[in-house]
């Protein structure tokens, strides 16, 4: 079937995929809910018709930011990620080119939820929140706690016991101080030097 038709007439459809994977990589991945297109093989070659591109493009940002977001992945190789279950089904014997990779990470980029960190373009920053929405997660965090006006070592914030339950909870130091950056500028806290490392006051 066209993958043109195929696409237009199922685009609204839920498959739940069960991807055969190796565990060992991703433990986690087998409960993650794979979109249709993910056991359709010509979702795994970039189309020529540019509406049908455009919408396999978001198609395929969509999944990467879901699957990075279940997995808490705050950082890609783009060798090592043509080998991941994300990009590479094996129960259909499919996989995404480094190429075409590369072509979905530069559309990530241009939403601003991935930033290169090498000039070959070969690992990047990936944002499946942005730092103003955790900014905006700790911040709730703190006020509903009554803890306006404390201060926090980056740790505690991100790896404290009191911030366990917490989407916050385990964030990585780049998209923590971000995210406080962000805070910073809207008046909401100020990052400070403290003995131990950076911390933080919040307003």
């Amino acid at each position: 079937m066209h993958f043109q038709k195929h696409y237009l007439y199922t685009e609204r459809k839920q498959i739940r995929a069960e991807p055969h994977i190796n565990r060992t990589e991703y433990k986690s991945a087998m409960s993650f809910e794979w979109p249709w297109q993910y056991n359709f093989p010509p979702f795994f070659t970039l189309q020529p018709n540019v509406d049908t591109r455009q919408k396999q493009l978001a198609a395929w940002c969509s999944l990467v930011l879901s699957y990075c977001r279940h997995q808490k992945l705050y950082t890609l190789d783009v060798l090592e990620a043509q080998e991941s279950p994300v990009f590479n089904n094996k129960k259909i014997e499919r996989k995404l080119s480094v190429e075409a990779i590369q072509v979905v990470f530069e559309e990530l980029r241009k939403k601003g939820n991935l930033e290169w960190l090498d000039k070959n373009k070969s690992r990047c920053l990936i944002m499946w929140r942005r730092p103003e929405e955790w900014g905006k997660l700790i911040y709730q965090w703190v006020s509903k706690n009554g803890m306006v006006n404390s201060v926090f070592t980056l740790y505690e914030l991100a790896n404290g016991d009191d911030t366990e339950k917490e989407e916050f909870h385990g964030l990585e130091d780049w998209m923590l101080l971000r995210s406080l950056q962000a805070l910073q500028a809207e008046g909401k806290a100020e990052i400070i030097t403290m003995d131990d490392g950076k911390g933080v006051k919040f307003f």
